[in-house]
């Protein structure tokens, strides 16, 4: 039985309404939810999609050079982030604080309580 599911693709920029124009152009997909800090482009408002987050200090990814990694998240939409948090752990993952969690590998993942348009995960 699945544990979560995915709701967002994170990235980290400087300006989350302008990056997110440029995806909803690349991908022929409308802006769907917007504040001053985040902007989501997907299919519909009940569809998960890919979220630009505003970073004040983002410094750009330098791939394939090491030096500046790439900066994003996944979020992963779940009935209950209590309980969840102990099913990723038992899976392998490390609690940063509160809902944040890092992978195996390091790469962060938030747990978000499942809206309420989405149906439940469990």
């Amino acid at each position: 039985m699945a544990i979560g599911r995915l709701h967002h693709l994170i990235l980290d920029c400087p300006d989350p309404e302008a990056l997110a124009a440029f995806y909803s152009r690349l991908l022929d997909r409308p802006i769907t939810y917007r504040d001053e800090d985040f902007v989501v482009v997907s299919a519909d408002e009940r569809t998960s999609g890919i979220a630009f987050q505003r970073a004040p200090d983002h410094r750009a990814p330098t791939w394939p050079d090491p030096a500046t990694p790439q900066q994003m998240h996944l979020d992963v939409m779940v009935d209950d982030p209590a309980a969840a948090a102990g099913a990723v752990v038992a899976l392998g993952a490390r609690p940063l604080g509160g809902d944040v969690f890092a992978d195996p590998a390091g790469h962060p993942f938030c747990l978000i309580r499942r809206p309420g348009w989405a149906p439940p995960v469990g």
